[in-house]
């Protein structure tokens, strides 16, 4: 086929599953790959024989004028980029390294290799299919940690793709003997350098090692010969060999095994030649009584499991035979009875592996029953929560520790309902494989954030506890990125799964990771060995909304791709969002998943305060009230029947035992007043109620860089940036944005009044110069949120 037969843009033949044209059109052509020999199979074509091609809907439609020819081996000549010398023969079970989208070289063995030849003399088209190796680098991040020798692989149980002949690299060596020289790298996976790519091939001096066999999507390991498997598949027939269902992996079914008084009698298979094909989920019992294993059986598929079984061995992941009619089981022949008429079979050959000890721990525990209420897990691994063991034993400097806005509770107090409905939807999520969005709102100040922290938390333990299906977690704060595109770079930094920590942030930008991420989440299983569930948080999704809403649509969107595996977790500080700033197609791609958190009640807050004192008190031997009961209950109903801000009633009780540390009583219903009052008629709120309007923007433009960044001197560039952006959002009347030098203008009036510093560099551009807000920064959000009505909480105040 010439290149320009080949369409210019790709077709879809199915919903949410975009094709992908060949990586190089080479690949097509004679001059650079062609088989070896005759054909070794030949069948009538099938759509998944057509999977590769980019114009797959003009054969899908007249499939049988087509034909499938399956070959043993192809000779590939030298490129540039195989930078290899002379040509290249790979066959049927050699195994390779590939080209994917991941961000090293993926690791395969070559299944099958076939070309679709039309009847018409169309021209046919070479494509392979190869199944994954995983490396433990391209494992989920949050997952049960274990030891790992060095260049060791692990075999998926049924992970495989269909390629072309240009996305081979080289071939590559693995061994399933142990690497003796090698000591066992840490739970963490080692770095593979991109110069060591190249030294495992032609069975290099760093063969890979292959032990294990994996479930990548329940992080189970399972006992593996891979030379064995091998050979085993190689063996079976041609039919089983080019479907691929000879490599695919079936994994034992354990049972737990319950107490009773009689041992269970072990089960061998019973082969023999003239059923061995009839009978191949049949066992007969062992002579002898088996030995007690304490911790379940190992039993191979069969009918004679009861329903429940099969229902938790599906659930579990493990193969199982078809359902089928039972039949009489015929009598055993003896040596000297005549052969039986019937044709003989050819045996089936499959590989059955057993799990591991820990996997057969972890199946265990998956096999519990979860109870229908959880509390959410505490978090005592914070700052605050070490700074509180160092403070005094005051009881006063102890409250206002814990009463302080920015301390996060370990407890969620009067939030249990949703944390179980978030963790349940969550979970579901994760043990089906699926992808699906989660729309949490609500006003400022519900618990939203905390809430799902507390469940991305007990998801962490269980998956490291192997109580449930590992994954990526991945943040992206609204309020924290410089530009709505930015969040792709955060996605594809958690998705490639790039170390942050170890190397910084990836030095790409929006643009290039938007193109990363629609490659990996449309190419489907073409992406690599390496896709597996990511949970996204997208807090302050209000900040993400653009005029063309091109972000927030590919987030809601990416879930709805088959085999996607992401989970996007959506919170925003109002409910009707979708309804009233999102399009039609992206309200659609939103789903109807959605819980919404209602303002707290007066009992609620109360319950809060109460909860955080009793957390300063403990520990200490004269524990004593630094608020009284009254004065918490009057605290909680004003906030309550304004807003219901669990932050707002926090700050109020934190002032009034401020106010009375000195005099060491207890506050009381006087002191919550004079707070409140005094909160009402402070100077900062009148001086704001007076600024102009671009005055005010500049000061949340400020806030939003100080949030950002985490620091408190800011640039003036960055606030310039912030203020045009902030002008169309928090402007009135449709405001039309000022021009530098009104900026500046704006910003002398603020520096005038020691609302804002500015830093004196003559010899400093504009631009890079410093500014420092002089007010107290909880106050300014609140007030610059009680001015300009709730479009400016939402875009002031974290939820």
């Amino acid at each position: 086929m010439s290149d320009d037969a080949l369409p210019v843009t790709p077709r879809r033949s199915k919903r949410y599953q975009p094709l992908l044209t060949p990586s190089r059109a080479k690949s097509l052509s004679p001059e650079y790959a062609s088989w070896i020999g005759e054909p070794c199979y030949t069948r009538p074509s099938v759509a998944d024989d057509c999977s590769i091609l980019a114009d797959e809907d003009q054969h899908s439609g007249d499939l049988d004028t087509h034909t499938t020819l399956f070959y043993s081996a192809f000779r590939r000549r030298k490129d540039r980029f195989s930078g290899r010398q002379g040509d290249e023969v790979y066959r049927v079970g050699d195994t390779v390294l590939v080209k994917t989208v991941a961000k090293m070289l993926s690791v395969g063995v070559l299944l099958a290799m076939w070309e679709v030849a039309a009847r018409d003399g169309h021209a046919p088209n070479m494509s392979i299919r190869i199944h994954w190796f995983l490396r433990p680098d391209e494992l989920p991040r949050v997952r049960a940690k274990r030891e790992h020798l060095k260049n060791e692989l692990y075999f998926t149980l049924s992970s495989d793709a269909v390629l072309t002949p240009a996305d081979i690299v080289a071939p590559c060596n693995i061994t399933d003997k142990a690497l003796l020289p090698s000591a066992p790298s840490s739970s963490k996976a080692p770095k593979h350098a991109p110069s060591s790519r190249r030294t495992n091939q032609d069975g290099g001096a760093e063969p890979f090692c292959c032990n294990f066999a994996l479930n990548p999507q329940r992080g189970l390991y399972y006992s593996f010969a891979w030379e064995k498997h091998r050979q085993h598949a190689l063996a079976s027939s041609m039919e089983a060999q080019t479907s691929g269902a000879a490599w695919t992996v079936a994994a034992e079914r354990f049972v737990a095994k319950k107490s009773t008084a009689k041992k269970a009698r072990k089960l061998r298979p019973v082969r023999e030649e003239s059923e061995a094909s009839d009978n191949d989920g049949e066992y007969e019992d062992k002579d002898g009584d088996a030995s007690d294993h304490s911790d379940g059986e190992l039993l191979p598929p069969s009918h004679h499991t009861s329903e429940a079984e099969s229902e938790i061995a599906e659930a579990l992941g493990f193969a199982a035979e078809p359902p089928r009619t039972p039949s009489k089981k015929r009598k055993r022949t003896s040596s000297n009875a005549s052969p039986s008429k019937s044709t003989p079979r050819k045996r089936r050959i499959q590989t059955l592996v057993a799990p591991t000890p820990h996997s057969k721990a972890a199946i265990r525990k998956r096999g519990r029953k979860v109870p229908d209420v959880r509390l959410p897990p505490p978090d005592l691994t914070q700052e605050h929560y070490r700074q509180l063991q160092n403070l005094p034993p005051d009881p006063w400097l102890r409250a206002m520790h814990v009463l302080h806005v920015a301390a996060r509770p370990d407890i969620l107090p009067c939030r249990e309902e949703e944390y179980n409905r978030v963790l349940r939807t969550v979970e579901e999520l994760l043990e089906e494989g699926s992808g699906g969005c989660v729309y949490i709102s609500g006003v400022p100040g519900t618990g939203k954030t905390a809430t799902v922290h507390a469940v991305v938390r007990e998801l962490t333990r269980m998956a490291e506890n192997s109580e449930s299906n590992p994954f990526t977690y991945v943040e992206i704060n609204g309020l924290k990125i410089p530009e709505p595109s930015a969040a792709y770079n955060i996605l594809w930094e958690g998705v490639s799964g790039h170390d942050v920590a170890a190397d910084g942030h990836l030095k790409v930008s929006s643009k290039e990771a938007l193109k990363q991420l629609s490659k990996h989440f449309s190419v489907g299983t073409r992406a690599g060995p390496g896709r597996h569930a990511c949970v996204v948080l997208m807090d302050e999704l209000d900040q993400l909304v653009t005029t063309k809403q091109d972000v927030v649509y590919n987030f809601f969107n990416w879930p709805t791709i088959a085999g996607s595996k992401l989970v996007v977790l959506a919170v925003a500080n109002t409910m009707d969002l979708p309804e009233r700033a999102m399009s039609g197609r992206v309200r659609s791609r939103l789903g109807m998943i959605r819980i919404n958190f209602q303002p707290y009640t007066t009992q609620q807050l109360e319950k809060i305060v109460q909860s955080r004192l009793a957390s300063g008190q403990e520990g200490l031997d004269d524990a004593r009230d630094v608020i009284g009961p009254d004065g918490v209950r009057f605290a909680a109903m004003k906030v309550a029947s304004i807003s219901g801000d669990a932050r707002r009633v926090l700050d109020i009780c934190r002032r009034a035992v401020e106010l009375t540390h000195a005099r060491k009583r207890a506050a009381r219903i006087d002191d919550v007043k004079e707070v409140i009052k005094v909160m009402q008629n402070s100077p900062t709120k009148a001086y704001l109620r007076e600024c102009s309007l671009h005055e005010r923007i500049m000061l949340a433009a400020l806030l939003k860089c100080i949030r950002r960044d985490g620091v408190e001197e800011v640039q003036w560039g960055e606030i310039q940036q912030q203020h045009q952006n902030y002008v169309g959002a928090l402007g009135e009347g449709g405001a039309a944005k000022p021009l530098p030098g009104e900026l500046m203008f704006v910003l002398d009036s603020l520096v005038a009044s020691h609302a804002v510093l500015m830093e004196d560099g003559a010899r400093k551009p504009a631009g890079e110069r410093r500014v420092v807000l002089n007010l107290e920064q909880v106050e300014v959000e609140r007030v610059l949120g009680e001015v300009g009505g709730a479009h400016w909480k939402s875009a002031l105040v974290a939820g």
